[in-house]
């Protein structure tokens, strides 16, 4: 694989064997396209995230190709070859397709976008980009957001396209833009988010004068529509290092735009009302709640973590003996996550279970020693729902004392509530607790038709079981009867 940017060899001898083995991988599938284009006389040529990933080591079956060919032409070109084809972005010059291939003895499916050559710019009023089509890949190539995306390998003869040391930034780790900063964020206010999700998912540090940048442009986030920004935001915290990726957001005012009670959490202190940094906790708590996680990234869970505590700004009290308190934060906290997520587009579901993640992670703190009842445990359980296992992990996430004896202490107490759970759930099948009588039975036994004294016997039963436990049939009729006799 031939080195365009020949000032420095060096370079690129360090990760040619990792990104040939690489290309070489995916070469029957990327080869193959690359020859349907030539013979209906166009290029194409892999680009942006598939060759830095590449040169990493780390390539998928994600793959990302430009060429000269207009939309319409590459609708021709994959149709016959592809397994499925989409047209989803066409409108912005892209055209998705799966191929499915057997590569190295193994069944394989391939998810490849192509992008004719473009150039993309917003103006001062848009929230969507103006798309212009290009002639050149070098051309398509300085439009790109990093110099480390703007590298290119034109296929099949394997030629390496560097013309912005994308190269060099990748072996330093560092992310530069292929023009100056502002120029790049004016085509596309988006790309200061990109560049702290670059940092959280690729470990890189940011070049100053792209923070700068950030910094000076940070009211032009707000053309950007919700939905980009929400996206954006997922895939950050979806990433490796979202601390990093959040961090950069708010110290360069971003997340004032677009996460404002992120940076409303570094809450002032002073020498007679000391207290957390909110803001600080609320980052540990999400790197603790990632290492709790077992399935892969969980949004909801790292949403919960970040947001757990926003509630605390505006329910702080200085009190007379010195302390400060946040009465209440958990639920005026939830109230905030269910405004914030909704204004950023996120779905009902995603927002109903965020906020009430947040609604209950303080409702652990009143277990204490252990002293709670069976009937609290099973309320416990009954008001997380299918939340519980989020709750335990967010619970323990919340923990970042340095106090060790207290740590441990809280441990074991949340270890001591985790296995009564367990018991109870093998004796009364907690995850669907309900009352012992359904609505059929509660109409024959107090005689009546369908009705609103129906629900409210209902939730009568329902109380009775989370207080009680199960009840034999006899006892629970008993119950409803006493409690209908009550009511006239």
């Amino acid at each position: 694989m031939p080195n365009a940017n020949e000032d420095n060899p060096s370079a690129l001898s360090q990760v040619q064997r990792r990104a040939v083995s690489e290309l070489l991988r995916v070469s029957p599938v990327a080869d193959e396209l690359a020859r349907r284009f030539q013979e209906a006389g166009f290029s194409l040529a892999l680009v942006g995230g598939s060759v830095r990933d590449a040169l990493l080591g780390r390539l998928g079956n994600d793959l990302d190709f430009t060429t000269d060919a207009r939309p319409e032409d590459v609708l021709k070109i994959v149709r016959p070859w592809a397994d499925a084809v989409w047209e989803v972005g066409i409108a912005f010059g892209t055209v998705g397709c799966q191929k499915d291939a057997r590569v190295a003895d193994a069944d394989q499916s391939f998810q490849i976008e192509v992008t004719t050559y473009r150039s993309e710019a917003y103006d001062r009023t848009s929230r969507k980009p103006e798309v212009s089509y290009g002639d050149s890949i070098e051309q398509d190539l300085v439009r790109r957001d990093f110099t480390v995306n703007a590298m290119a390998v034109a296929l099949p003869e394997k030629e390496f396209i560097d013309p912005h040391g994308g190269l060099d930034d990748l072996a330093e780790r560092v992310l530069r833009t292929p023009g100056t900063p502002e120029e790049s964020f004016s085509d596309d206010p988006l790309r200061m988010m990109r560049a702290a999700r670059f940092a959280a998912q690729l470990d890189f540090e940011v070049d100053p004068e792209v923070v700068a940048a950030m910094r000076a442009m940070a009211e032009r986030i707000d053309i950007v529509s919700a939905e980009r920004v929400r996206d954006e935001l997922n895939k950050l915290l979806l990433s490796r290092h979202p601390r990093q990726g959040l961090a950069l957001l708010v110290d360069t005012g971003l997340a004032e735009r677009v996460l404002p009670e992120l940076p409303a959490l570094r809450l002032e202190r002073d020498e007679h009302h000391r207290h957390k940094d909110v803001y600080d906790h609320s980052l540990i708590v999400l790197e603790q709640a990632i290492e709790l996680e077992e399935d892969g990234p969980d949004l909801t869970l790292r949403l919960a973590a970040l947001l757990h505590d926003i509630g605390k700004p505006k329910t702080r009290r200085f009190e007379d003996d010195g302390r400060v308190s946040f009465h209440h934060h958990e639920v005026v906290g939830a109230k905030m996550v269910k405004k914030r997520m909704t204004a950023l587009k996120y779905s009902n579901e995603l927002v109903k279970d965020v906020s009430r993640l947040v609604e209950l992670h303080l409702r652990f703190h009143g277990y204490g020693t252990g002293e709670w009842t069976d009937s609290a445990v099973r309320r416990y359980v009954r008001d997380a729902g299918p939340l519980l296992e989020r709750l335990h992990k967010l619970t323990r996430s919340d923990c970042t004392t340095r106090n060790k004896r207290k740590a441990n202490a809280l441990s074991r107490a949340y270890d001591g509530l985790e296995e009564r759970i367990a018991r109870l759930q093998e004796q009364e099948e907690l995850d669907a607790i309900r009352p012992d009588l359904d609505g059929n039975e509660i109409m024959e036994v107090l005689d009546v038709r369908p009705g609103p004294v129906i629900g409210q016997a209902y939730k009568f039963l329902l109380e009775l079981r989370l207080e009680n436990g199960p009840m034999e049939r006899e006892a629970a009729v008993a119950a409803l009867k006493e409690w209908w006799a009550a009511q006239s």
